[in-house]
């Protein structure tokens, strides 16, 4: 095995390992692609496809915190599963010029989400606490068809940028499946890895059919992302991982520079 399929290897296990809890994964693992190389469209698409892994182990890993959520999950499959196929159709379908233009503010735009995770969630938290205004029309049965409809939507704004790009999408999710419910954020983070895996995988399916996927780097990667991903939930349960989510954060914020500027 050469060098840069260990580096990519190793960078799969950390994207897998950070993506299952904080939302890193692609902050993690589009860089070394890039840093192994790869043009940015591919490194894209090459990502895309091995980050299902992250997908499957996280599952794996987290049966305990997904156990009695299969109609919420099934809703918000479906619509990460519609918005996953539109983001990965406007990849295809927009020149190469154009993603490699908007590329650097993606990859910005998630680092400083992944920056302000805490400043978000507290957001999210203060939200939930609001008494929510009651309104006699209301009956408890059709507001919970329209909250869901609406954590629909989000879920399906969530997957085309998922489909197209997806650094820093799990930070996103987080934040907004944080307001549908009160919960164990491990609940909320494992249905969120659940939804967010659906756009990839929807997208990875695309791709492994019309994009220029680089096989050995994506299985490589891919295999690391499973190994990351499976551990991951035990893992950060211990771990601290605010160090490393202001490392990858700042390096995202640097790769962002660097690519507007060369």
């Amino acid at each position: 095995m050469s060098a840069e399929l260990v580096w990519l290897l190793l960078a799969g296990i950390g994207a897998g390992l950070t993506g299952s809890v904080a939302g890193l994964a692609s902050l993690v693992s589009y860089p070394s692609l890039l840093a192994a190389g790869l043009p940015p469209v591919v490194a894209n698409v090459t990502n895309t496809v091995a980050m299902f892994g992250v997908t499957g182990g996280t599952v794996a890993g987290s049966r305990r915190e997904l156990r009695g959520q299969g109609r919420r999950i099934a809703w918000l499959a479906l619509a990460s599963f519609l918005g996953g196929a539109v983001g990965a159709a406007l990849l295809l379908t927009t020149p190469a010029e154009a993603f490699e233009a908007v590329v650097p503010w993606l990859v910005g735009a998630g680092a400083i989400l992944l920056l302000l995770r805490d400043r978000i969630r507290i957001w999210a938290a203060l939200a939930t606490t609001r008494t929510p205004r009651q309104d006699p029309l209301d009956h408890g049965e059709r507001r919970t068809v329209a909250r869901g409809f609406a954590w629909g939507v989000a879920v399906f704004v969530l997957g085309i940028y998922g489909g197209y790009f997806g650094a820093g999408v799990g930070i996103i999710a987080l934040a907004v499946l944080v307001l549908e419910r009160t919960e164990a954020l491990a609940v909320t983070n494992a249905v969120k890895n659940v939804a967010t895996g659906v756009a990839n995988g929807t997208a990875a399916i695309a791709y492994v059919f019309f994009a220029p996927v680089d096989w050995p780097a994506a299985v490589a990667l891919g295999v690391g992302a499973v190994l990351g991903g499976f551990l991951g939930p035990a893992i950060v349960r211990v771990a601290p991982e605010r160090p490393l989510r202001w490392l990858v954060g700042l390096a995202g914020l640097g790769l962002a520079v660097h690519l507007a500027t060369t």
